[in-house]
């Protein structure tokens, strides 16, 4: 069975790169995936460092920096890993290692070939790759789309002709646009999409967010226009973990930074409308 664009639990795959390589691999697990990747002799899979989860005794695991990455200062600068894993089947025998998802998500197996070579992602979606794919991280060079968040800032382009696996949590969508249609999701969600997308970031009102509050990340929604493929996720890693946090967290109102800005905000609103209220007044 040819490699989909995302699968269903323990459905075992088969990957045909275009030099007639053949790759088995099979997604197992449900909420908290691994991808288990079968390795001929000589053959390697690249991953992001920390995902291996099980591997064959024939499996060698080298450190590598890769030096076509072209965001390697804005990773270093932000705390990311400028090295990645390489698993090599030194044996004779077929070999295989096991890649986990770093948090609760679903892997994604995406064949660059059937994107015409190029997909853009979240910069945390990439797991593993097999055969031609090159990762590099870029930032947003548009200044509508310029936003003080690490996780907005980078991006991930993957390029080439082989096989890649992304991460991504809770429910997985497939949108498929076609020319000149628009679709509006929540800028967090996606997951990755086509080259030939297009987009635009809107802000949320921020005197309204401060004085009302709202979650962080919904502050962003995306205006994608096909045509393209896009991937959407329900549930985001950081929402994830900053509803962990909060819910381990005291839940006194008054231990939250946004508590004072909101009282603050309406100190202010409630004195500017004294001081005019005078002002009127008087005139």
């Amino acid at each position: 069975m040819a490699a989909p664009f995302f699968s269903t639990p323990f459905q075992p795959y088969i990957y045909q790169s275009p030099q007639t390589t053949v790759t088995p691999f099979q997604i197992l697990g449900g909420e908290s995936q691994i991808v288990q990747i079968m390795l001929k002799s000589q053959d390697k899979v690249t991953a992001k460092p920390g995902t291996m989860c099980y591997m064959s005794g024939s499996i060698q695991m080298d450190n590598i920096y890769a030096p076509d990455n072209e965001g390697g200062l804005w990773q270093w600068i932000f705390g990311k890993s400028l090295t990645s894993i390489v698993f090599f089947n030194s044996g004779p025998d077929i070999g295989f290692v096991g890649i986990a998802a770093p948090f609760p998500a679903r892997i994604l197996p995406i064949d660059l070939a059937k994107f015409g070579g190029e997909i853009i992602c979240q910069p945390d979606a990439f797991l593993c790759s097999v055969n031609d794919v090159t990762v590099t991280s870029t930032s947003e060079q548009r200044p509508r789309n310029v936003v003080f968040g690490t996780e907005i800032i980078l991006k991930q382009k993957l390029a080439g002709q082989g096989l890649a696996f992304l991460v991504a949590g809770g429910s997985v969508v497939q949108k498929i646009l076609d020319v000149d249609e628009v679709l509006v999701v929540d800028a967090a969600g996606i997951v990755a999409m086509t080259t030939t997308i297009s987009f635009q970031l809107k802000h949320s009102n921020p005197t309204r967010r401060i004085v009302f509050g709202s979650e962080s990340q919904n502050q962003l929604t995306a205006v994608l226009t096909g045509p393209g493929v896009v991937f959407v996720q329900s549930l985001p890693f950081h929402r994830l973990s900053q509803r962990i946090a909060r819910s381990v967290t005291s839940p006194n109102l008054r231990e939250n930074p946004k508590f004072f800005a909101q009282i603050v905000t309406f100190l202010f609103l409630a004195y500017v409308i004294i001081v005019a209220s005078l002002v009127l007044t008087d005139v």
